[in-house]
């Protein structure tokens, strides 16, 4: 057994490994409420929802229609990004000149129905779903095993986070989204269809929840309360990062994963409460959030 200064190696990274899986996807989830809040001021409740409508539209395209793990990778998303363009289109629309809590009441009723919905339907109980051959198997490491699904996860999410990032930082679309939450009427002035960005935006927001739901179905039970279970967590997160704030939301996912990784290693008791407890220290010293800004 390796060990350094008392602590064991395969232990360690082990935990680290689970951590930076978890953070992949805490990346993924608050970097769509980032988006939405960031640049439509929803407060979004239902993502953890339309998190576990991805894995159970990815289970249900496998069992149901044959439709393979890559094909669900892509097709899934877009199902998820347009469930969401109806929701704000249908029902965040008509309240979108209220307080923000009228949108936090709307999207947890509609998690709550989703959820009781999946539940009548297909039980409490979780749904396998298989890892696909092409990501079976491991390589082993000088302190671990790492499965080559596992890999594919943080890869994975990496790639999308950096290029969402990219996207509405650095490019012409990015700007004008950011333009239409400060100005709507000046870039409306110009021609610019301010309600379809705001549509579509959400519709994005919502489908990498449905991309994230996808990745985790090999890994966790596909249950309906998969998403209810990850949704405080990850506004805990957000808030940490600083809401609306598209980076923050990236690094402070990853790193309160890894954080999550250390806690289960060094001090199991705590690992469920270490991520609030961050919250908590954050907010008294910066109630922007770490990479927010004063208003």
């Amino acid at each position: 057994m390796a060990t350094f200064l008392g602590i064991n190696l395969f232990g360690l990274f082990g935990q680290l490994l689970v951590g930076l899986i978890n953070g992949s996807f805490y990346a993924l989830l608050s970097l769509g409420l980032a988006i939405i809040f960031g640049l439509l001021k929803i407060i979004n409740f239902a993502q953890g929802a339309m998190y576990m409508l991805g894995a159970f539209a990815a289970w249900m395209a496998l069992n149901y229609f044959g439709i393979n793990y890559w094909a669900a990778l892509i097709l899934v998303p877009l199902v998820v990004g347009f469930a969401g363009v109806l929701v704000e289109r249908f029902l965040l629309r008509p309240i979108a000149g209220e307080d923000h809590l009228y949108s936090l009441l709307l999207t947890f009723g509609i998690a709550l129905v989703l959820q009781g919905l999946f539940t009548q339907i297909y039980g409490a109980s979780g749904q396998p779903y298989s890892i696909p051959d092409a990501l079976k198997g491991g390589t082993k490491l000088p302190f671990m095993y790492l499965p080559d699904y596992r890999a594919w996860i943080i890869v994975a999410s990496v790639v999308v986070c950096s290029l969402t990032w990219y996207m509405i930082e650095k490019t012409r679309l990015g700007a004008y989204l950011r333009a239409g939450t400060e100005n709507p009427a000046m870039l409306q002035a110009f021609g610019i269809n301010v309600p379809l960005i705001v549509t579509l935006t959400f519709g994005f927001g919502v489908g990498l929840a449905g991309f994230a739901g996808v990745m985790a179905a090999p890994v966790y039970s596909v249950s309906p309360d998969m998403g209810s279970n990850m949704l405080i967590v990850v506004f805990a997160i957000v808030v940490i990062g600083g809401m609306g704030s598209i980076g923050g939301a990236i690094l402070t996912g990853l790193g309160m994963g890894i954080i999550e990784g250390l806690t289960k290693y060094f001090y199991p008791e705590a690992s469920t409460t270490v991520i609030f407890a961050v919250m908590v220290i954050v907010l008294l010293l910066k109630p922007a959030g770490l990479f927010g800004k004063e208003a």
